[in-house]
């Protein structure tokens, strides 16, 4: 498996972007894709996720309302809309896959496969 993520860059604050990970190779038919983001001097964090199959998510209490996570199924993409961005959302963020049931989690250690990570700079 293969993730190659893309689409960071520098934005305002108050500003979007959207980040997209293209995956390939052999995910089989039951997979969760998640976005973590890891700034300078802190750990890796869960941002958001969702289930490939049933399309459900979850997200991380400080992007809600904010950040939006999708697939495109015919692209075998999955998207990132990170919109109202903050200074303190500035970080590198990395797409992974996680072999799970269904369960979306929220742990670096369940995910299995990730690409690199693409960097996100908030200017205030």
């Amino acid at each position: 498996v293969q993730l190659q993520a893309s689409g960071g860059g520098l934005v305002q604050a108050g500003g979007s972007l959207r980040l997209s990970c293209a995956v390939s190779g052999r995910t089989g038919s039951s997979y969760t894709m998640g976005w973590f983001r890891q700034a300078l001097g802190k750990e890796r964090e869960f941002v958001a996720g969702i289930r490939w199959t049933s399309g459900s998510t979850n997200y991380a209490d400080a992007v809600k309302g904010r950040f939006t996570i999708s697939r495109d199924n015919a692209k075998n993409e999955v998207l990132l809309q990170l919109n109202s961005l903050k200074p303190e959302d500035t970080a590198n963020y990395y797409c992974a896959l996680a072999t799970t049931g269904n369960i979306i989690p929220a742990v670096a250690e369940r995910y299995r496969y990730w690409g690199q990570g693409t960097q996100v700079t908030v200017s205030s």
